[in-house]
């Protein structure tokens, strides 16, 4: 009887290095085993947004990229979603304040199919139509906004926070604004 050596199959796997988008200064983010190239190809990583632009304060926010592109040992992504963790965005929510949740559906003036999830907090409570005010005016900026940039300008902006910081200025006519969050950014190729 003779006994067979088995072979472990991870160590015959080659590794990948996973480069970021352009967005990000194109900068490796990590490594990936796969068999071949078109094993890697479609799959996804999620990396902290702290990690792709050395920036602390963004700790609190996932990027999910999905490798859209392999050559050699270079995996390229594309980003597919940006999300602010729950935590703490129930940590911005206290008592006596008012909440506005807004989902926008739109195109990019590339083609890009965004959603943009939007969360804006008050400083005070605030009556319900002021609320449906803010929700419309906020759902109308995001749509036009969205409309005139390039996807990779919006992923910029949004990272950046001028997006939040241009609607905060475009509501606080109708009361006070606490803080304007995006809970997520679905990027549809």
């Amino acid at each position: 009887m003779t006994l067979e050596r088995k072979v472990d199959k991870f160590k015959l796997k080659k590794w990948f290095n996973v480069y970021a988008p352009k967005v990000f200064d194109g900068q490796v983010v990590g490594e990936m085993p796969g068999n071949d190239e078109k094993s890697v190809m479609g799959r996804s990583i999620i990396v902290g947004l702290d990690a792709l632009t050395h920036n602390m304060s963004k700790m609190n926010t996932n990027v999910k990229l999905k490798v859209t592109e392999v050559s050699g040992n270079a995996a390229r992504t594309n980003v597919v979603t940006i999300e602010t963790l729950y935590s703490y965005l129930r940590s911005l929510i206290r008592r006596h304040r008012s909440l506005v949740n807004a989902v926008i559906p739109t195109k990019s003036s590339d083609g890009s199919g965004i959603v943009l999830k939007m969360l804006v907090v008050t400083k005070s409570r605030v009556a319900r139509s002021k609320l449906s005010g803010m929700r419309k005016e906020a759902t109308e900026f995001a749509a036009s906004y969205c409309k005139e940039n390039t996807k990779d300008s919006i992923i910029g902006a949004v990272v950046s926070g001028s997006l939040q910081a241009e609607m905060s200025s475009k509501l606080k006519h109708i009361t006070e604004i606490g803080s304007v969050e995006v809970n997520k950014l679905e990027i549809k190729s």
